[in-house]
Parts: C-alpha cells; sequence; structure tokens
C-alpha cells in the first residue's frame, strides 16, 4: 500500500468513527503497517488543510474528522459560507450532494455521454464573462514575446509555487520553505518521507519541460504522457510511467469507477487531446485539460498531478500568468473533483480556479516589481542559443563570429539589437561546460571551440 493509498485509509478509518478517537486507538485499528510518528505527522497536516479536526492536548489529544469533507452537517451551506465564501449557490448545492455518506451514494462509472456533448468553441464550461475576467486579469505578453517569456521572468516563484501547492494537494507535508530549499539546494529536512521529495522533484522537472519547451508544446499524448513520465519516474513502477495502466482503479472518498480497459483507456485519451487541440481559447483549454485528465484518471497514479500542469500548457505558452493552484484548500479541492467525478458538476471546480488565478495573479504583479531582469535576454532566449549553438558548433572565432552574429540580428527588433549582441557577447566569455545545457552541443566541441578562442588559430 502506498503513503497516498494509507493516507486515505486513515481518513476513511476517522470517517468510521462516532466521536473523536485517540493516536494509540486509531494506529491499533489501522494495523501494524502504520507508525506512530508517520501517523502523528499525517493527522497534524490533516489539521492543518481543515480535513481532521482535534480536541483536547498532548495526551489527552483525540481526532475525527471535518464533517464537511466526510458528513452533511445540520447546516452544510452556512458552514461553506463561512469557510469557503468563494463557492456560489449552485457550487454549495452540488457539494452538499457529495457530503453525503460514502454508502449511501451510487456507484457512477465514466459518463461517456458527458464528454461526447462537449463541442469545442461552442460549448463553454467557463461562460464568458469568467474567461474575460481571466484574461484581462493574466495577460503578460506583448506582440514581440516569444511563447513562455513570462514563465521564464517569474521561473524561481512559479517553480516554488506550483511544485508545493501541486505537492500539497496530493497531502505531502513539505512546507513551503522547505519545497524551496530543496528546489535549490538539495536540501531534504529529517523525517519526511522519501516519497515526498521524490514527488517534489519530479514537478521541478516536469515544469522545467513546459517552461523551456514552451514555443514547441501542443496538447497531444505525447505531450501528457511525457509529463506523466516526468511526474511519475521513481513513484510508480516503470512500466506504469508515462504509460495508460492496464489494471483497475479507485477513487478514495468516492463512488466513481474509471475504465478499466487499457484500449479504452488509449482511445479516450486520444480524444480528450483532439478536443482540447481544437479549443481556442486559453482558459478553457486549461479548464478542460484539468477537468477530463482528472476525470480519465488514466494512469496508475500521479493522474491529478499530470492534469494540473496539463491545464498550464496554454497559459505558459501564451504568456499568461501560470496556474500555481495558490491558496487551494485541500479539502475544498478534493470535493470539487468528486462532485466531476459523481455528478459531472463543474462548478465547485470553476469557484476555485478562478479564485486561486486571480490571487495568483496578484501575488506574480508583485515578484516581477521586486526582481531585476534582463528583458532582452528573456524575449530572445531561443535565438541566444541558436547563436550561441551554430558559434561553438562551427568553430567560430574572430571577424567570422561577429559577422554572423551581426547577420543573425535581422531578426531582432531594431532597438533591442545592441542588446542582444551585448548578452551574446557575455556568453560566449563566460562559456564553459556548466553552460552548455540547452545548446545541442557536446562537452568535446565546447573544448574545441574554446581551444580556438582563445588562440584565435581557428576562423
Amino acid at each position: 500500500m502506498s503513503s497516498q493509498e494509507k493516507k486515505l485509509a486513515v481518513l476513511q478509518q476517522l470517517g468510521q468513527q462516532s466521536k473523536p478517537i485517540a493516536l494509540f486507538d486509531l494506529l491499533d485499528q489501522l494495523g501494524e503497517t502504520f507508525k506512530e510518528r508517520t501517523l502523528r505527522r499525517w493527522l497534524d497536516q490533516f489539521a492543518t488543510d481543515g480535513l481532521v479536526q482535534k480536541t483536547g492536548q498532548k495526551r489527552a489529544t483525540k481526532y475525527f474528522l471535518h464533517q464537511l469533507f466526510w458528513d452533511e452537517p445540520e447546516d452544510t451551506l452556512t458552514v461553506l459560507e463561512e469557510e469557503s465564501s468563494y463557492f456560489g449557490m449552485e457550487s454549495q448545492d452540488a457539494i452538499a450532494r457529495v457530503k453525503r455518506p460514502i454508502y449511501e451514494r451510487e456507484p457512477v462509472a465514466y459518463n461517456d455521454e458527458w464528454f461526447d456533448s462537449y463541442e469545442p468553441n461552442s460549448t463553454f464550461y467557463l461562460p464568458q464573462s469568467i474567461r474575460t475576467q481571466l484574461k484581462n486579469a493574466g495577460l503578460r505578453a506583448n506582440k514581440h514575446d516569444t511563447a513562455g517569456t513570462y514563465a521564464h521572468q517569474i521561473f524561481n516563484r512559479l517553480l516554488i509555487d506550483l511544485a508545493y501547492n501541486s505537492s500539497r494537494l496530493e497531502g505531502c507535508t513539505y512546507s513551503r520553505l522547505e519545497t524551496e530549499r530543496l528546489l535549490f539546494h538539495g536540501d531534504a529536512p529529517e523525517g519526511k518521507l522519501n516519497e515526498e521529495k521524490v514527488m517534489i522533484l519530479n514537478h521541478k522537472e516536469a515544469i522545467r519541460y513546459l517552461v523551456e519547451n514552451a514555443p514547441r508544446l501542443i496538447v497531444n499524448q505525447e505531450t501528457i504522457f511525457t509529463l506523466h513520465y516526468l511526474l511519475s519516474d521513481g513513484l510508480v513502477e516503470s512500466r506504469h510511467s508515462g504509460k495508460v495502466r492496464d489494471h483497475g482503479v479507485r477513487i478514495g472518498g468516492s463512488t466513481y469507477m474509471p475504465f478499466e480497459d487499457s484500449r479504452r483507456l488509449r482511445l479516450q485519451m486520444s480524444r480528450i487531446t483532439q478536443i482540447a487541440s481544437a479549443i481556442q481559447d486559453p482558459f478553457e483549454q486549461s479548464f478542460f485539460l484539468l477537468v477530463h485528465v482528472s476525470y480519465l484518471q488514466a494512469f496508475a497514479d500521479v493522474n491529478k498531478r499530470t492534469a494540473r500542469l496539463c491545464a498550464n500548457i496554454p497559459l505558459i505558452s501564451l504568456n499568461y500568468v501560470p496556474l500555481s493552484f495558490n491558496d487551494m484548500n485541500v479539502r475544498d479541492y478534493m470535493t470539487s473533483f468528486i462532485t466531476i467525478y459523481e455528478f459531472q458538476d463543474v462548478h465547485p471546480l470553476i469557484d476555485l480556479y478562478v479564485f486561486s488565478y486571480l490571487r495568483t495573479c496578484i501575488a506574480y504583479d508583485s515578484t516581477v516589481k521586486t526582481i531585476r531582469y534582463d528583458e532582452v535576454r528573456i524575449r530572445y532566449r531561443r535565438q541566444r542559443k541558436e547563436v550561441l549553438r551554430e558559434v561553438i558548433s562551427q568553430k567560430m572565432t574572430g571577424a567570422k563570429l561577429w559577422e554572423f552574429v551581426a547577420e543573425k540580428t535581422n531578426q531582432i527588433h531594431t532597438k533591442d539589437k545592441d542588446a542582444f549582441i551585448e548578452d551574446v557577447k557575455k556568453d560566449l566569455e563566460l562559456m564553459d561546460p556548466s553552460r552548455i545545457t540547452g545548446l545541442g552541443i557536446t562537452p568535446q566541441q565546447l573544448e574545441e571551440w574554446l581551444a580556438c578562442y582563445s588562440s584565435t588559430s581557428c576562423t
């Protein structure tokens, strides 16, 4: 049983209690495969996220499942308004339906009719007013910017936020500061599961893939399978990483039963990508991918993480503020997807998506204002790498080198040419083995060029 399955087992066991339960009593019920230290850490994290409530202190501490997560309280709508004010009335009604005990809810299978009813650019999950609001809040491009320019500007902030929040939504107990230290310094805190460390580092690779490949990203199966491979590597069996599953899965806390046939899963994933790629509005495309990659559950695990990064493909490519899932409550996120799994009702997720995205836009504007960045360097990143690759691979030096660079500035806006040439010059002067990543050249080619450049013996 994986750690995620164990966490769900803890929540399910708590849901069966008629009154608060002490940690050691809960440990006895769960069995010997659960350890005290790990269970205590999970319960503290569940409490922080609002899934579990605590009563008493120290040895008298007892735990019980938050009513909003598992059962329907007497006044569901009042509690929702107090704790999750971003949920509208339609969302509250939908959420109330999945707050009934799980044994009272009918088992449901994948709804082909719901999927088939969607017509790209005719059907919309996000109303026009919301799509306009998100575009006005999120656009960060001008006509000269290449795909991914804005994501490069705020890359470090995006890396921390998206890796932290996407992992947090899966039950990872790393704090934001611990996530940052792991991502940039490799420091893993003591007492954390190795699975959590791998989860965060896998996010780093997947996010980097999205940003670095923004000019070439398209919505297709290959992109989605690549994201799943990067996110799941080391967390699932190798034969399941980047591949559709060959066995059935179940969703914790839900009566939803996804497809089990691998051939049907592949076919449906193809249909999802075909429809998504035809959607013209970037936010509708983002939301469609978030919903349907999660709903299909095509992989053995890491489905929702894959969906969250897929939702960023159009936003990063078109230089909108990325979706980092900031300030999303874990309970609200889980419940929003259960309403989709069981009733195909997207209203709660729409409210959560809009709330989180608008807050992220504000936060990222503050980030850009506080950092200094070379706008020309970011805007012409691809062109600069092409020049560096050609110069080094062809062992250019002296007059030939600068004639070539001058020729390449024909594709650079007039006002940016001098700055572009200066950036190329700086890169060439500082070039060493640590700087060739992404240039498409080998250490041997670099060594040969450096020998020419230092002696100017090559032409």
